[in-house]
């Protein structure tokens, strides 16, 4: 990954653009960080001492306890658009990687009739609004290094631009 943020382009086609700085901070961040620094960066804020320091589940952001209602809401949701859990993955399906990946899969999936602006607009607000912007805050307010507030900030920047446009289909 490390190899990828040194040659990634952090000029935007038309300047000024409301992920452009958050962009370039994060590429800067990156390429000043060496392999060894960025390894323990990552595991750092994670595994904690007797728990996580930043906890990247939406059930503790929404209920305050892992594996509630939130996360049973989800799993219906996911059913409905014929997802469910990869059972060799430890991470519940409320984990704030495997939303993403369900986001870019109704975004760039090929099934039409599931990945449309319709089923994205409902899950963003269902799964993604209600909660993201808490593990955003929690990830750059953490103490753990260059990368993951940037990080926090270029996630927080697009869940805002990507809620925005959502709104703006309903005015």
């Amino acid at each position: 990954m490390l190899a990828q943020f040194r040659v990634a382009v952090t000029q935007a086609p038309e300047p000024g653009g409301h992920l452009e700085g958050p962009w370039q901070d994060l590429v800067a961040a990156m390429r000043a960080t060496g392999t060894a620094a960025a390894a323990a960066e990552i595991r750092r804020p994670l595994p904690g001492r007797g728990g996580p320091d930043v906890i990247a589940y939406g059930s503790y952001h929404l209920s305050g306890s892992l594996n509630d209602r939130p996360l049973a809401q989800l799993r219906t949701d996911l059913a409905a658009l014929g997802l469910g859990r990869d059972e060799t993955r430890m991470e519940t399906e409320d984990h704030v990687a495997y939303v993403f990946e369900v986001m870019r899969y109704l975004i760039a999936g090929d099934d039409a009739g599931i990945c449309n602006l319709e089923q994205q607009r409902r899950f963003f607000r269902a799964h993604v609004r209600t909660w993201v912007a808490r593990l955003c805050d929690a990830v750059q307010a953490h103490p753990c290094g260059r990368g993951s507030g940037r990080r926090g900030r270029l996630h927080a920047r697009l869940r805002r631009g990507r809620g925005r446009g959502f709104d703006l289909l309903e005015t």
